[in-house]
């Protein structure tokens, strides 16, 4: 799909691999609606691309539905269409085992991680399906394959959009909307800070650190994957290893990730 004169729906767009999606469709001759929770973060990415009046910002949490469909119609009104989603906004949780981590978080991670792309979807897909060709591109975790200690619930939240993003594959096929899971491995960004996760130094002393993206990088693949048409999509180093090793030897990858996140 050519993005010139195409209108694409982003979240997470505040920072990270959201504002490099953002400043790399604009440089396509795209239109984007910037969608964060960080109305600061929001301005930032609108400076870092110059202000340009293709793109529009939406400070909303996306865990309230509410909001979330008030959001379709403001983004149709401004832009008039819209002819791809892309769910990138995501945190994750605290790196603790499940017996540690508070019920709270729990929901918070599945509130953000899975009902957010959700209610996004739900929002969007009828005016998807009135475009003669359209586009979901789920951002799920090479955790949403590979079971990570440490990260368990983010795992669960992230599989489930895995899944949800098959079935949608599925009920829409012989429609104009594709749908893509993306699931990266390990990339250079702020997902931590954002969460309000603290990261011990044995963490990032991890051997999967040297396979991480750019955010640059992963903005490509994921337009390229939109661009094709790919039904899933194991973008990094990393997450194609580990997805290699898991199909073949699941135990000893588990035991592989284990030692590397220490």
């Amino acid at each position: 799909m050519k993005l010139n004169g195409k209108t694409l729906v982003i979240t997470g767009a505040g920072g990270g691999v959201g504002r490099e999606l953002v400043q790399k469709v604009l440089d396509r001759g795209g239109r984007v609606a910037a969608v964060d929770i960080d109305e600061n973060a929001l301005r930032e990415t609108a400076e870092a691309s110059g202000h340009s009046d293709r793109l529009s910002l939406h400070a909303v949490d996306i865990t309230d539905a509410g909001a979330v469909a008030a959001l379709a119609d403001e983004v149709t009104a401004i832009h008039g269409h819209v002819d791809v989603l892309i769910n990138n906004a995501g945190i994750i949780q605290p790196f603790v085992t499940i017996n540690e981590l508070e019920l709270s978080k729990i929901h918070q991670v599945m509130d953000v991680n899975f009902y957010g792309t959700l209610h996004m979807i739900k929002a969007f897909l009828p005016h998807l399906l009135e475009r003669p060709r359209a586009h979901i591109a789920n951002v799920s975790s090479m955790g949403g394959f590979l079971p990570v200690p440490g990260q368990i619930a983010y795992g669960a939240s992230k599989a489930a959009v895995t899944l949800l993003s098959e079935g949608l594959y599925a009920e829409l096929a012989g429609t104009p909307v594709g749908v893509s899971a993306i699931l990266p491995g390990g990339i250079a960004t702020g997902i931590a800070q954002n969460s309000g996760v603290e990261v011990s130094s044995s963490a990032g002393d991890s051997s999967m650190s040297k396979m991480m993206l750019s955010p640059g990088k992963a903005a490509d693949l994921i337009l390229a994957a939109i661009d094709k048409n790919k039904r899933k999509v194991y973008i990094g180093k990393d997450s194609k290893l580990m997805h290699f090793l898991y199909s073949l030897a699941p135990k000893a990858a588990i035991r592989m990730i284990k030692k590397a996140m220490g």
